[in-house]
């Protein structure tokens, strides 16, 4: 049988905390599909192809890896790339109760698509990409944060 995930986000941006994830799950399933979502809901920093093409460059030398945008239903986009479960991160437990719902969602959307969650390495717990991006905008460095690609793209975008 050949395994596919989905971990979906918004990687806005890709931090080493969700590297983390996506190679600890990449250990686990044949394919990962890393979704990026579109979500206009949230008013990403970053646009979808910059998002897209960031990712892309984090996670290059990973071999089970595939990069892809998304603007539909997660569920639907599941169902398209014939995976069979979704990951998601759980950082703190005040992310659970979220997690939890959407995870209940999902199962009444398509019960075929198991949700299953996994938490951080320690010293990724209490990164997240906005607080990446609140360090960048006053200037501070990033660099243990995320990957050269992003401090650079960051760098440009707080330049602009």
């Amino acid at each position: 049988m050949h395994s596919i995930v989905i971990f979906p986000g918004t990687f806005d941006p890709i931090t080493h905390g969700h590297r983390d994830l996506i190679e600890r799950t990449s250990r686990l399933f044949d394919k990962v599909i890393v979704g990026i979502a579109e979500n206009k809901r949230k008013s990403p920093f970053f646009s979808l192809a910059d998002r897209v093409k960031m990712a892309k460059e984090v996670l290059l030398n990973m071999k089970n890896i595939e990069v892809l945008g998304f603007n539909n239903l997660l569920m639907d986009f599941a169902k398209e790339k014939g995976a069979t479960a979704i990951i998601r991160g759980l950082r703190v437990v005040s992310d659970f109760e979220y997690e939890f719902q959407l995870a209940t969602m999902n199962r009444r959307l398509n019960a075929e698509v198991e949700t299953l969650f996994l938490t951080p390495a320690e010293k990724y717990s209490f990164l997240s990409s906005s607080l990446v991006r609140e360090i960048a905008s006053l200037k501070g460095d990033v660099t243990p944060f995320v990957h050269e690609t992003v401090v650079r793209m960051l760098t440009e975008k707080f330049l602009e």
